[in-house]
């Protein structure tokens, strides 16, 4: 199998009274150990409160594994990572028709 480079956007809301309870359980240790192993690198989150005054949350990661279906199926299965989406997800609000995070559409990478 080739390993080959996939870089991802996402997108989510987050509950305007969840902001600082998200900040603070992102500063600490988290599932980053997890997140390298199912060769997940460059995971960043940046949080923007729009004029409308509700918060969303862009994710950007890069995958550099050969198998991302079967890699993402691994990290779902980890009781460490169910439990840290069992914090996480009552604090986010996913947009309209879906149920988690919402996969953005890449129109521009620079290599």
């Amino acid at each position: 199998m080739t390993t080959s480079v996939r870089r991802l956007g996402q997108v989510i809301g987050l509950r305007p009274d969840k902001v600082e309870d998200y900040k603070r359980l992102h500063a600490g240790r988290g599932v980053r150990h997890l997140l390298q192993q199912a060769n997940i690198r460059n995971f960043s989150i940046f949080l923007r409160q729009f004029d409308d005054g509700r918060y969303y949350e862009f994710a950007y990661f890069e995958y550099h594994g050969a198998d991302y279906d079967a890699d993402m199926a691994w990290l779902a299965a980890q009781p460490d990572n169910q439990a840290w989406l069992a914090l996480c997800d009552p604090m986010q609000i996913p947009l309209g028709g879906e149920t988690s995070w919402a996969q953005m559409e890449a129109i521009f990478l620079n290599d």
